[in-house]
């Protein structure tokens, strides 16, 4: 899989962007008084049986409201669909995309609805707020549920050897030391497919912000650098820590994603760094993974700031050429309301919590929502850095491949980051670079 900006949100099937092509309702009601909205969502599976609950309960609950939705592929094709149908002023009413600095792209000043102070966000949860901000400007309600970038493990392998959930790097490599002892792989890597090298540099974020509250906006204006920020170069220095002590699975060279999470469920490896999204997929064929695998953050150095990166739910937006802005605002404000989350766990086992107030996972939600439920809980997390600045490399999955692997050190890897990061951050016309 090649990694951009855009795709560890394509990992996960519930961040993944799509598109599609106008419905053409009229500006005017039809003769029996119903409207019609015109949806644009994506063609995975998870996003389809989403956006159909979504739109199923609504109408219910408004049958003077008729939605009807296409569907168009992720990706680039329909990233540029959705740029130019808005561009053009043809998009239809309300529409699902990605949330994060990918938004700044739509120029939604000139292309999207202001929600600003809009009943519509009374139960949007403040810290998913900044995400679908531009300019200061509210324009999304999330989607769906979050996803958590962290360390997957094997629960089954903590009870039998007694270990408790670590809230340091430290503990964290005492936990691998037993974990070897007791014959089990203590860490799954997976670098035949090479984005799966990175999350250990990404989803150490929360760690990073944490100890540098400024590094997102002063990294975008070209004044932080990974190999001048202590914090920030810890994520590197992780992948070179795993594999110093020898803690990686054999042939993890050539290892898949696949196999990796075959690997965790059957416990035969006891920590995969990766995103706690894509375990639903796996419920079919091990209907374990949803009790027997956990989630917890990339442990920091102090125990008193253990916390969790997330990667933010994308978001529904509605086109500023909408002739049915009741309406689109009425959709939305049950998309983004207990009942709507309600209706698309009753269609899709959440594997993650909703940003919404008031929104509580069901009984069967699988254990790594329910963790990821208590980071949200204690205000303990941080989105991605793909989520705050529009910088990422293309050339990180090779950088940590080779620092995961020994090949370069882990400062030395963090400079080599921040050179990759320059070329794009000047195409982007970013002011200090």
């Amino acid at each position: 899989m090649k990694t951009s900006h855009r795709t560890l949100a394509t990992a996960v099937a519930v961040l993944a962007m799509a598109a599609l092509t106008s419905c053409g309702s009229g500006s005017e009601p039809a003769a029996d008084g119903t409207v019609t909205l015109s949806f644009m969502t994506g063609s995975d599976q998870a996003i389809v049986d989403t956006s159909k609950a979504l739109a199923n309960a609504f109408m219910k609950a408004n049958p003077t409201i008729k939605i009807e939705m296409e569907h168009q592929p992720g990706g680039s094709e329909g990233d540029n669909i959705v740029k130019t149908r808005l561009s053009t002023g043809e998009m239809t009413d309300v529409f699902w995309y990605n949330s994060g600095s990918l938004l700044q792209a739509l120029n939604p000043t000139q292309t999207l609805v202001d929600l600003s102070n809009d009943p519509v966000l009374a139960n949007v949860q403040t810290d998913y707020l900044p995400v679908v901000t531009q300019g200061g400007k509210v324009y999304g309600v999330p989607a769906t549920t979050l996803t958590g970038g962290g360390i997957l493990y094997n629960r089954k392998v903590y009870d039998q050897l007694g270990l408790e959930i670590p809230k340091t790097w430290a503990e964290f490599m005492a936990n691998n030391d037993k974990i070897k002892a007791a014959g089990i792989t203590p860490v799954i890597s997976t670098f035949k497919d090479t984005w799966t090298s990175q999350i250990f540099v990404l989803a150490d974020y929360y760690n990073v912000q944490a100890a540098a509250p400024t590094f997102a906006q002063d990294y975008t204006a070209g004044k932080a650098k990974y190999a001048t920020t202590p914090a920030a170069q810890g994520g590197f220095q992780h992948l070179a820590d795993v594999h110093a002590k020898d803690y990686l699975n054999k042939g993890f060279g050539s290892a898949t994603l696949d196999q990796g999470l075959k690997m965790l469920v059957e416990g035969k490896g006891a920590h995969y760094a990766m995103l706690s999204g894509l375990l639903p997929p796996l419920l079919a064929t091990y209907p374990q993974t949803a009790t027997d695998v956990g989630f917890f953050g990339v442990p920091g150095t102090d125990p008193a700031k253990s916390g969790a990166t997330v990667w933010e739910p994308p978001a529904i937006y509605i086109a500023k050429t909408t002739e049915h802005l009741d309406a689109a605002k009425k959709f939305l404000a049950f998309v983004a309301s207990p009942a709507g989350t309600e209706a698309v766990s009753a269609a899709v086992r959440p594997s993650g919590p909703y940003r919404i107030k008031g929104s509580k996972l069901p009984e069967d939600a699988i254990q790594v929502a329910k963790d990821l439920q208590g980071y949200i809980d204690n205000g303990a997390t941080a989105p991605a850095l793909e989520f705050l600045s529009p910088i990422k490399g293309p050339s990180l999955e090779q950088i940590t491949v080779a620092v995961g692997s020994g090949l370069t050190p882990p400062a030395e890897g963090a400079a080599q980051y921040d050179k990759d990061v320059e070329k794009q951050a000047k195409q982007l016309g970013l002011a200090g670079w």
